[in-house]
């Protein structure tokens, strides 16, 4: 797969802030306009609404629509993703690939949006894993200045970047219904750094998501990249607030065993799972458990059809804060002896 190299923004550009799934803003329009408020102020971008942004509800042709206005408008040097939602398995694989393969331009997105982005990826546009405009941008109180390093990175920065982990996290938010939410500072803990299995040194490209979708992608038969080019992929997953048991990661993982791909990658880099919710709270001892069966599930599986790939769990992408928005069609380095990861932005 040739990829097409992606066009940085500086201060000043437009950019699209499309609902590609959830129209979370048309519920929520006091967390969106704090994310819009962000945008401007500390990345210094012009949003550009469409006609779906807001509206709850809309038709998959309507924001299809949308997504491929977005990516044929010259003036608009970007797109993010307000938020994710359940339902782009319906009506991505029906989108054309000229309007985005001809006007490659960043787009910003996780969770549900990893549909679009394996779309993105079959039309040879990189994409961005993260940085959504009702979570990254508007969290509440101020944005993680961890989050916003990397933001920065992708937006205006090229070349080489060596990762970082970041020494406090957080996964859980404040109920969006209560609009006095947005300036409590959440609580965070102690990050124990990456958890590491495998040895070697490996370069591939980056591909992957939210691992529901792509168990969706495998139910629904929806085309992903071809047996050679998982020669040459570093695979990556994370999980989302449905909070998925330890039974639903073990399967999707051996669908991707079954189906010869983790026989295949170069590598395997998980994020930290979300362990909680607002509405779904549990102690620090369950929090433990969830992640350590979930970490512990993945490398079974995974050493069950390839005993020696490089596998980096504990990262910070996905459904959780801090977060690094992954440059999926890009170049990555994984390198066990020297427990470093460097990825092209």
């Amino acid at each position: 797969m040739t990829f097409k190299k992606l066009p940085k923004l500086k201060r000043g550009d437009k950019v699209a802030i499309l609902s590609p799934s959830f129209a979370a803003p048309g519920i929520f329009p006091e967390v969106y306009e704090l994310g819009l408020e962000r945008l401007r102020d500390i990345f210094g971008l012009e949003p550009v609404e469409y006609p779906t942004t807001k509206k709850v509800g809309a038709t998959a042709e309507e924001r299809s629509k949308d997504l491929i206005a977005a990516f044929e408008d010259s003036q608009i040097k970007g797109v993010i993703a307000t938020i994710g939602g359940d339902d782009q398995v319906t009506y991505i694989k029906d989108l054309p690939t000229d309007p985005f393969a001809n006007n490659p331009k960043p787009f910003f997105g996780y969770s549900d949006n990893t549909h679009f982005m394996q779309h993105l990826w079959q039309c040879g546009v990189p994409s961005y894993y993260g940085g959504c405009i009702l979570t990254q941008f508007a969290m509440q109180c101020e944005m993680d200045s961890f989050t916003i390093s990397y933001l920065k990175k992708a937006l205006f920065e090229s070349g080489e970047v060596a990762l970082s982990a970041s020494e406090e996290f957080n996964d859980i938010g404040y109920d969006w219904n209560d609009p006095k939410n947005l300036t409590r500072r959440r609580v965070y803990e102690k990050n124990n750094g990456w958890q590491w299995s495998g040895q070697g040194y490996v370069e591939g490209i980056l591909w992957g998501g939210c691992l529901e979708s792509i168990d969706e992608m495998l139910r629904h038969g929806i085309i992903l990249p071809i047996d050679a080019e998982f020669d040459n992929i570093v695979l990556f997953t994370e999980t989302s607030e449905g909070l998925p048991s330890a039974d639903h990661v073990l399967r999707v993982y051996r669908a991707l065993g079954e189906r010869g791909i983790l026989k295949r990658v170069k590598a395997i880099l998980v994020g930290r799972p979300k362990a909680q919710e607002y509405n779904n709270l549990r102690s620090s001892e369950e929090r433990m458990r969830y992640r350590k069966e979930q970490r512990n599930t993945i490398i079974e599986i995974v050493r069950r059809y390839n005993g020696t790939c490089p596998i980096v769990q504990n990262m910070d992408f996905g459904h959780t804060d801090p977060q690094i928005c992954l440059p999926m069609g890009c170049e990555a380095v994984i390198d066990t002896q020297k427990k470093e990861i460097k990825m092209q932005f």
